[in-house]
């Protein structure tokens, strides 16, 4: 029939197994629903990082580690952004808005 030997058959059949073991283990450990959990988890935070990251570099805050002594009142106080550049030019929008609303309303009188 075949010049393969049948204990050489025997231990390629034990491989393949093993191998077919594995990558059935493998497959069972990537759909788990813990380990789909566990990567989404991982996945959300993440994210959830990088946005805070992109945030607090947008508005000019800079991250440091929290302790655990920390107290929750002050831990914004070093780095907390000035906003009284944002609330003048708020400010500054309504009143120009204001004045001309006012003097469209004055010469549509007369």
């Amino acid at each position: 029939m075949a010049d393969t030997d049948p204990d050489e058959l025997e231990r390629r059949i034990a491989r393949t197994r093993a191998e077919l073991a594995d990558t059935v283990d493998a497959i069972a450990d990537r759909v788990s629903p813990k380990r789909v959990a566990e990567r989404t988890v991982a996945d959300v935070k993440t994210r959830a990082t990088h946005l805070v990251t992109s945030v607090g570099d947008a508005l000019g805050v800079t991250q440091r580690p929290v302790e655990y002594a920390d107290d929750p009142d002050r831990l914004w106080a070093e780095e907390q952004p000035s906003l009284a550049p944002v609330l003048i030019g708020v400010g500054v929008v309504l009143v120009v808005g204001a004045a001309i609303t006012l003097w469209r309303r004055r010469r549509r009188r007369f």
